[in-house]
């Protein structure tokens, strides 16, 4: 099969996004695939570097999120490429300029068009100005207005379904988990974190990694941390990532006295995540706005447990409390990190992990969605008789 993936954000962007399309994209080639990225330029990817089957169109940084990027011209250079490649499925992962492309692509060349809804838009309205402009009203409109005419939609999770279901999503729907690519986070070169990062083995490291951004709920880890300290002084809290709200969390940082306890990682890239999971102890996020969370799944894949927001999605991945444990409230999050400290240095049982990756592994991911494009196709095949 000659798959198109639509996406405006791509490696080297470091994103849930940007993972999720080059892990479906590795699972499904190693199936016999082909593969095909269409994405935007980037300012990190050198003019004329050479990318087996990605193809990049002209962009500009899109308004309000500055780190990602938006094509602002290639439908004639992508019309062309996915012709030629003969593609027999289109799968956006975005609704806005790739994603109108592919849409239009598919169109052009009478195939299906299968759209992942990546992102809970509500949850994000806070940057255009301020909130003061669009309301979930406009994002229900929106996102139906997107998906009107596609062949079918996935959804991450079972929230992210009962969202489309709410905003009045016709076509067929299916929850596919994003998986996860084991070999990636435990194969690349092992390095020794720790010691880049100034922190002794008798440390015990609390890790978030993630976009340094207000709905990430970073602050929240860092507001538990006086208490978390009185009792643990050992504990160490390291915020691997980037983004707009670093020097707020900094400031925060100033104003608690916790500089000794607190390390900015900074970005990092994806080939050494799997070193910086198994740095740590415990791996922490606050953020209420995952649809899925990778974030989470990755550092299991580490075999270091975590303390995540509680979802639909979450209580079915931590079933077990040596996985980890989940919150709702603040207290919680403080209380859950306590009782896992309290635990000591431990690794997630070999057996218990190896169960619950299965479950979330980059292989079932692709079998999955290959099975919807299969399905798609078959319907769409069907529309054209009738």
């Amino acid at each position: 099969m000659n798959i198109g993936l639509f996406t405006d954000t791509y490696f080297p962007q470091i994103s849930g996004v940007a993972t999720s399309i080059q892990t479906l994209k590795n699972a499904l080639e190693k199936q016999g695939h082909s593969v095909f990225i269409f994405t935007t330029t980037d300012p990190h990817v050198a003019k004329g570097t050479v990318e087996p089957n990605v193809f990049r169109v002209g962009s500009v940084p899109f308004v309000s999120f500055t780190d990602r990027r938006i094509a602002f011209r290639g439908l004639f250079q992508a019309s062309k490429i996915a012709k030629e490649v003969k593609l027999d499925v289109v799968h956006t992962q975005t609704e806005f300029s790739m994603g109108l492309i592919g849409k239009y692509i598919a169109h052009s060349l009478d195939i299906p068009a299968i759209h992942t809804y990546h992102t809970m838009y509500e949850d994000y309205l806070h940057y255009v100005l301020n909130g003061h402009l669009l309301r979930p009203y406009h994002v229900k409109q929106f996102v139906r207005a997107y998906l009107h005419n596609m062949d079918g939609v996935i959804a991450p999770s079972e929230q992210t379904h009962k969202t489309l279901l709410r905003y009045g999503v016709k076509i067929p729907i299916r929850v596919i988990p994003t998986g996860v690519d084991l070999e990636g986070i435990n194969e690349n070169p092992k390095r020794d974190v720790r010691q880049d990062l100034g922190l002794s083995d008798n440390d015990f490291v609390l890790l978030t990694l993630s976009r340094v951004a207000a709905e990430k709920k970073i602050n929240n880890i860092i507001k538990a941390l006086p208490l978390i300290i009185e009792r643990f002084p050992n504990v160490k809290f390291v915020i691997a990532g980037d983004g707009p709200d670093m020097q707020d969390l900094k400031d925060q940082v100033a104003r608690l006295t916790l500089e000794n306890y607190v390390v900015f990682a900074g970005s990092v890239e994806h080939t050494d995540v799997g070193n910086y999971y198994r740095m740590a102890d415990l791996f922490v996020s606050a953020s209420d706005t995952e649809t899925q969370g990778l974030t989470y799944i990755e550092a299991l894949a580490a075999q270091t447990p975590c303390v995540v927001y509680k979802t639909d999605y979450t209580e079915q991945i931590f079933d077990d409390t040596n996985l980890g444990m989940i919150f709702t409230t603040q207290k919680e999050l403080e209380e859950d990190i306590i009782k896992m400290i309290e635990r000591g240095k431990t690794t997630i049982p070999k057996n218990i992990q190896k169960e619950k990756m299965q479950q979330v592994s980059s292989e079932t991911f692709a079998s999955n969605v290959v099975n919807f494009y299969t399905d798609a196709i078959k319907n769409h095949q069907k529309l054209e008789v009738l």
